[in-house]
């Protein structure tokens, strides 16, 4: 299933419910079929969503120094950071412009 984030002002983006329940439960939304992150919200989804990704980065890294025993990955795994930056940029978009960030799926995900 997919999930549609549309900004008041700058556009959309659409994601997998998967990646779209993690994010907006790093931000504190429900995961409903609708939603908004108003604009007095905006803020501290940002930040709650960098926090997240660069406290994900910092595990990720002692993870590879960890598991660094001479063998070859075929495919570099892709990270929180990775997933959340067209959120992200949507939502620095919208807080420049003073908007808010409606979510729409098909059901409750």
């Amino acid at each position: 299933m997919l999930v549609t984030f549309t900004s008041s002002t700058s556009g959309q983006i659409m994601m997998f419910a998967q990646i779209a329940r993690q994010l907006l439960e790093l931000v504190g939304k429900d995961c409903s079929a609708r939603g908004v992150i108003t604009t007095e919200q905006l803020p501290e989804a940002i930040q709650r969503l960098r926090a997240a990704t660069a406290d994900h980065k910092s595990h990720a890294s002692a993870e590879a120094v960890d598991n660094d025993g001479g063998e070859e990955h075929d495919a570099t795994p892709i990270g929180l950071g990775q997933r959340a930056y067209p959120l992200l940029e949507l939502l620095e978009w919208t807080r420049k412009e003073d908007g808010f960030v409606l979510w729409e799926a098909a059901k409750d995900f």
